[in-house]
């Protein structure tokens, strides 16, 4: 599943690269091997903890940890660089919600940043379904689709999605 979400993002080491809900860190970490710049936010603080930690034992120095929600943090960043009369930069935005999938704030704020990639995983398919076509209305192409059964034997399957910006 990492390696669908590496994959999809198509990393060259110039990107930087925002993974929401990332845990523990387990993807963004991933994902800084390639990247010039990962940042992670999760709402739970030990998680956040364990990140940072999992960075320092890997050796990562290009991967920043912010504790808060997804939807409360990236879009106070995208308002604070716009203030500031920078551009927002995102090359990659992953997302990894939880079932409900992703709210609807960060979800507009996305599409505001308009990074080039978005790479969307997920463990539910109807909320993922949702996300995606709102991702697409506003303007973002399904680019590939695979789904993954980490949990063999029961009716659970992750999902991971890799859409682009479509030409406009």
């Amino acid at each position: 599943m990492y390696g669908l979400a590496l994959e999809y993002a198509n990393l060259h080491g110039t990107e930087t690269v925002w993974d929401l809900y990332c845990g523990i860190g387990t993807i963004s970490l991933f994902l800084a091997q390639q990247a010039k710049q990962v940042y992670g936010v999760e709402i739970i603080p030990q998680a956040i903890e364990d990140a940072r930690r999992n960075a320092r034992l890997n050796q990562i120095g290009n991967a920043e940890f912010f504790v808060g929600k997804a939807e409360e943090v990236l879009p106070e960043f995208y308002e604070k660089e716009k203030a500031q009369g920078r551009k927002p930069c995102a090359d990659v935005i992953v997302v990894d919600p939880p079932r409900k999938g992703c709210d609807a704030k960060l979800l507009d704020t996305i599409l505001k940043m308009a990074p080039p990639k978005v790479v969307y995983v997920s463990c539910d398919s109807a909320t993922l379904a949702r996300d995606l076509k709102i991702l697409c209305a506003g303007g973002y192409r399904l680019e590939r689709v695979r789904a993954v059964d980490n949990f063999c034997q029961t009716v659970h399957v992750e999902c991971v999605v890799g859409l682009s910006r479509a030409e406009t």
